[in-house]
């Protein structure tokens, strides 16, 4: 008669433990075992696990944080309508921190400075619920910074977008901030909705912004684009966050040789939402209609040489020192490859008002002036000359 297949038993094995020192039958110095001595399947068991409760701890953090974020809200609120109602002044607000301290001993966020940023907040945003909100998902930090840097609600309302969906900490937002992003982001000029389907085209033409702020390079103007190219492989992270979220960087000067001659990529990225190559081209000079056919001259390389057949075609970005708008319209129409164009900078500057323009000297007459060479006035047009 065949036995039965036994069952797996369902208690673990009784194994003699590893001690350190001597054991009593109720009293032991457990020691974990070495890792040789274990079974197969533990290590891929123990990063299961640790996967797990790792997602498990992130996702109590994301859920406790609304709740956090709405008593603060609440607390704010109630401390906003005090001052207006009674005129409260900082010494309730101290004596306010001191007594909810005593109350909640356990409980951070309670000082007189915190509180007086719960009453910016529900000042900033006086509708509720603010549960319900998007700036509800930010960490506390985040939206006390939002709240000093940017004062316009539209302005702030971009930010709580770009920082919930790409996860910035709270010392990206600052630069972002700083750098005006909301000015610049899908400014660059391109030809994509005549390149690309409707659903690639909007997202990559919100990938280019214009103008790019190279601040990190320093203020010099640089002469030539190999010092160009130098600088920013040397701060590649401050680059990588200049660019935004999805790039990769691939190289610098990435030869290329057609027809026998060499065509040196300058800087070569694959973006990892879009799926498709970058190539971007330095100029330490204004746009040219010539450097498109370069540029396409590079893509249709990339296309046929580097690109796999999953990847979309390859996109094209021009950094020009200054461009035309027109001059840069014309250049693009008509092509079938996607070019962006757009400047770069190594400081942002605001546009003068119309009424000084002219009343101040250009740069030219300034380095004039310095070196000694002054030149001479030229009489105004439609007026006299004493």
């Amino acid at each position: 008669m065949a036995s039965k297949p036994r069952k797996p038993s369902t208690q673990l094995a009784e194994e003699p433990r590893i001690s350190r020192g001597r054991t009593r039958p109720e009293a032991i110095f457990p020691v974990a075992p070495p890792a040789s001595a274990l079974p197969e399947t533990y290590a891929s068991t123990l990063q299961e696990i640790k996967t797990h409760l790792r997602n498990a701890r992130i996702r109590a953090i994301l859920a406790a944080n609304p709740i956090v974020i709405e008593a603060y809200w609440h607390t704010g609120k109630i401390i906003l309508a005090r001052q207006q109602e009674a005129a409260w002044g900082a010494k309730v607000i101290d004596r306010l921190a001191a007594d909810l301290q005593e109350a909640f001993p356990d409980m951070g966020g309670l000082s007189s400075r915190n509180l007086l940023s719960m009453k910016l907040f529900a000042d900033a945003f006086p509708e509720g619920p603010i549960a319900k909100q998007p700036v509800s998902q930010l960490p506390w930090g985040q939206i006390i910074r939002l709240i000093q840097m940017v004062k316009a609600p539209a302005t702030r309302d971009f930010y709580i977008r770009e920082t919930i969906t790409h996860g910035w900490s709270r010392a990206i937002l600052e630069i972002q901030i700083q750098n005006q992003l909301h000015l610049r982001v899908g400014k660059a000029q391109n030809n994509f909705a005549l390149t690309m389907p409707p659903a690639d085209s909007d997202m990559a033409a919100q990938l280019f912004k214009d103008p790019y702020l190279f601040d990190f390079i320093g203020t010099a103007d640089p002469r030539r684009e190999a010092e160009v190219e130098q600088a920013l492989v040397d701060h590649i992270q401050k680059f990588l966050i200049e660019l935004g979220t999805g790039f990769a960087f691939v190289g610098r000067q990435v030869r290329l040789e057609v027809g026998g001659e060499d065509y040196p990529l300058d800087l070569l990225f694959y973006h990892l939402k879009l799926r498709r190559y970058v190539v971007i081209e330095l100029k330490a000079r204004a746009f040219t209609p010539g450097d498109v056919g370069q540029l396409n001259l590079y893509l249709s390389a990339v296309d046929d040489l580097l690109r796999h057949p999953d990847d979309q075609p390859t996109i094209g970005l021009l950094l020009c020192r200054k461009k035309n708008r027109l001059v840069a319209e014309y250049a693009l129409r008509g092509l079938d490859q996607s070019i962006a164009v757009a400047a770069w900078q190594t400081q942002l500057t605001e546009s003068l008002p119309e009424e000084l323009r002219g009343s101040l000297p250009t740069i030219e007459e300034i380095e004039a002036e310095l070196a000694g060479d002054i030149p001479p006035e030229s009489p105004k047009q439609g007026g006299s000359h004493d």
